[in-house]
């Protein structure tokens, strides 16, 4: 499950603009089979003497802090490319609008996560394309493998 917190100024976004900025963010990991409704978009409004930068008040600056727990990027060239992915989806919605960004990636170990009580299904098993293709989480049975 990608959770991504964007913490921004009041009236940085229209609800519309939310909507993209949540649509690509979910198309993201959409596109490398992850389930859509694995991906929560949470917007923050922080008022500007609320957001420091530096010790100074900011109405121009948006910090995005990503979680990531449905995959990890264990290889560094991995690392690399996703990080340089992230940025330029984020510029969309930043810096091509003069806002000031900052983002950082937090992974949770897969195990501590569940969804309506379920485990989600290993990474790329039938019952994960099946929670991909439905767009919601339905029991499945664990295969504990050979022996």
């Amino acid at each position: 499950m990608p959770l991504w917190h964007v913490y921004h100024p009041p009236g940085a976004y229209s609800e519309q603009e939310k909507e993209k900025f949540a649509e690509d963010a979910t198309g993201f990991y959409a596109r490398f089979g992850l389930p859509r409704f694995y991906v929560v978009t949470l917007f923050h409004e922080v008022a500007r003497g609320s957001f420091l930068v530096g010790g100074r008040p900011a109405d121009d600056a948006v910090r995005v802090v990503i979680e990531h727990i449905a995959r990890h990027a264990e290889d560094p060239g991995l690392r690399d490319r996703m990080n340089e992915a992230l940025g330029r989806l984020l510029a969309r919605h930043t810096l091509d609008r003069g806002l000031h960004c900052e983002f950082h990636v937090d992974e949770t170990p897969r195990d501590l996560w569940m969804i309506d009580g379920l485990r989600p299904p290993p990474t790329g098993s039938d019952a994960e394309e099946r929670w991909a293709r439905e767009n919601r989480p339905s029991p499945y049975e664990v295969s504990t493998g050979p022996g």
